[in-house]
């Protein structure tokens, strides 16, 4: 499919598609699902073969019915109707805004959008997302697979990943307190899996951890210069997007400091389905 012209009326739909999914996520609770379902869409990303990442293929029956997937047909079927109003944008542009206007809701930083991504409905095949049951080598495998680097790199509900459990105290409230528990240790009440011990036992991951942990703002900075650049993985953005986005100024453009953490992309979608209530 050819990607979207994206001219003032596009904009225009971008700009009307947020006021529809912020009111959306906080009637419904449903942030965590929605930052899921944007990095799941973008998470199938492979640098070498420039396939899979944020297309819009997530909603093909074959992908989200894929295990990792699981429970993800909820946040799709979430995104239909404003999709209804808001018929010019793609669903790769909808999935990545829903998962940023996620971010936002619950308290976390702004985050700079471009529009202007294309659908695709080829789904790569399954596999390509983080398993959780795995440590150090694996995240390294899925995020360099994607062109990202170490530094790239709630409740659990079972139904979904297999496993049940918060792992902060408030996980509806995006916060550095995820590296802050994870610094503790074992907790009887909080969720550690492999992935999130591999964060503390591997020093080039642990030196973030700490780093965050100390300083939510520049876990802030961080966050939002990785969530973009995990939301335009393999996407391109025109020159004249870019240019025309900033003189409109109806979306904030700001300055990616540093190369942010996508392993908290990951942990983060999950710990903030927690709680969760689709209504």
């Amino acid at each position: 499919m050819a990607a979207p012209v994206v001219d003032a009326e596009y904009l225009k739909e971008i700009e009307k598609a947020r006021r529809e999914l912020r009111a959306l996520i906080s009637s419904k609770n449903c942030a965590p699902i929605m930052l899921r379902l944007a990095w799941h869409d973008a998470g199938t990303y492979d640098a070498e073969t420039r396939t899979g990442g944020p297309n819009g293929s997530i909603r093909n029956e074959e992908e989200y019915n894929h295990s990792s997937n699981n429970g993800l047909k909820i946040a799709i079927d979430l995104c239909e109707p404003v999709k209804a109003k808001c018929p010019k944008i793609t669903y790769a542009d909808l999935y990545q805004l829903a998962g940023l206007v996620a971010v936002e809701v619950t308290g976390g930083p702004t985050i700079d959008f471009i529009p202007g991504r294309k659908d695709l409905m080829d789904s790569p095949k399954e596999g390509r997302l983080p398993d959780a049951k795995q440590g150090p080598s694996h995240l390294r495998d899925v995020f360099y697979r994607m062109g990202l680097s170490d530094k790239d790199i709630g409740r659990a509900h079972p139904e979904r990943s297999g496993f049940d459990g918060p792992w902060t105290k408030d996980p509806l409230k995006f916060d550095n307190s995820y590296f802050v528990e994870l610094l503790k240790g074992e907790s009887e009440e909080l969720l550690k899996l492999p992935t999130d011990k591999a964060l503390v036992e591997d020093l080039d991951f642990r030196r973030y951890v700490e780093l965050y942990a100390k300083d939510e703002e520049a876990f802030f900075i961080d966050y939002a210069a990785s969530h973009k650049k995990l939301s335009e993985l393999g996407f391109t953005p025109r020159s004249s997007c870019r240019t025309l986005v900033a003189k409109n100024s109806t979306i904030l453009a700001q300055s990616a400091v540093g190369v942010a953490v996508a392993t908290a992309v990951v942990i983060l979608s999950y710990f903030y389905e927690v709680h969760s209530r689709v209504r």
